[in-house]
């Protein structure tokens, strides 16, 4: 096992933001599969980008944490206009896969500020696990700045597309364990620190899904929900010794095994470093860029845009956000 400590930064960022997005291309394929999934298609525990369902081999869909990092690098910190109008770019590019609600969020012409808190207005349903999935590119952005800088961040970005704060509490915490990894860190022994900065409407439901002995099968709601996404990634990465048994882990779940294991992968990516996740799974890896063209990033691509993002990342707290 290659324990945080033993890994270098650089490849720990790398880690994180290519881990996602392998882990979103292995479990697309298998998306709304039963649990066994994966053991039924690789008896011999060695699962490749095989494709299908519509998707390419090594294809992912982890196309917004794509625009989370372009927007923070080039507005040169956290501009939330910028960052909403690149998403409805991306959705009226017609993406592949792309959440009921972050779709009716982001295609309802309402203002960046005032979309997602319309459609749960509206809906009272906002607690998908969407915001999770981009959450890799942020977390590594904003790693350098603490604990509550990073969670609040995280809410920020979170809120542009989900209501619930349910939601942003989850993707807060996400980005709290990953920015703990980075620094070599145990992520899931900070979980009750992270826990305390959690909202105190939210902290007894989100302590009951990140417990030690919390399981898949003891899930309430279906894994595209934020609480048993975050909660399958945990339990993915406590009770298995590599990235590649973590993201096996979680596919074999079944359910939003895309997502599940795009969040496993930004975690278990910050653990292991990027040297763990193995190159038959690298190789292919390819995220379009739906709204924008041809373009296509590879996994060198993303290797140098975690590097941009971490040494771009600010050293201390700004006095604001750039929200206007």
């Amino acid at each position: 096992m290659r324990r945080p400590g033993m890994v270098e930064r650089q490849d720990r960022v790398a880690g994180a933001v290519v881990g996602s997005a392998v882990g979103d291309a292995l479990g697309a394929p298998f998306e709304f599969g039963p649990a066994g999934v994966y053991t039924a298609r690789f008896p011999d525990g060695v699962g490749t980008m095989c494709g299908g369902g519509g998707w390419a081999p090594g294809e992912a869909t982890t196309q917004m944490a794509v625009l989370v990092a372009e927007s923070l690098l080039e507005r040169g910190g956290l501009d939330l206009p910028d960052m909403f109008g690149r998403f409805c770019r991306w959705a009226a590019g017609d993406p592949k896969d792309i959440g009921l609600q972050t779709e009716e969020v982001l295609t309802s012409g309402e203002e960046w500020d005032l979309a997602a808190a319309l459609h749960f207005q509206v809906s009272g349903r906002a607690a998908g696990n969407g915001s999770l999935m981009r959450a890799a590119t942020s977390a590594v952005y904003f790693a350098a700045l603490g604990r509550a800088a990073t969670m609040d961040a995280a809410r920020r970005i979170a809120a542009l597309t989900h209501g619930d704060r349910a939601a942003w509490e989850g993707t807060a915490v996400l980005h709290e364990l990953i920015r703990v990894a980075l620094d070599g860190g145990d992520p899931l022994s900070v979980v009750p620190d992270a826990l305390e900065s959690v909202h105190e409407d939210h902290r007894r439901r989100w302590a009951a899904v990140l417990a030690p002995g919390w399981r898949p099968e003891a899930a309430t709601e279906f894994n595209g929900a934020v609480w048993p996404c975050l909660g399958t990634a945990l339990w993915a990465l406590r009770t298995t010794d590599s990235y590649e048994n973590a993201l096996a882990a979680a596919v074999d779940v079944g359910g939003d095994t895309d997502t599940v294991a795009a969040v496993t992968g930004a975690l278990a990516g910050a653990v292991h470093g990027f040297g763990a996740i193995p190159p038959r799974w690298t190789e292919p890896l390819h995220v379009p860029l739906p709204g924008y063209g041809d373009r296509v990033l590879r996994t060198p691509g993303l290797v140098a845009l975690a590097r941009r993002l971490d040494s771009a990342s600010p050293r201390a707290v700004p006095t604001d956000f750039r929200e206007s």
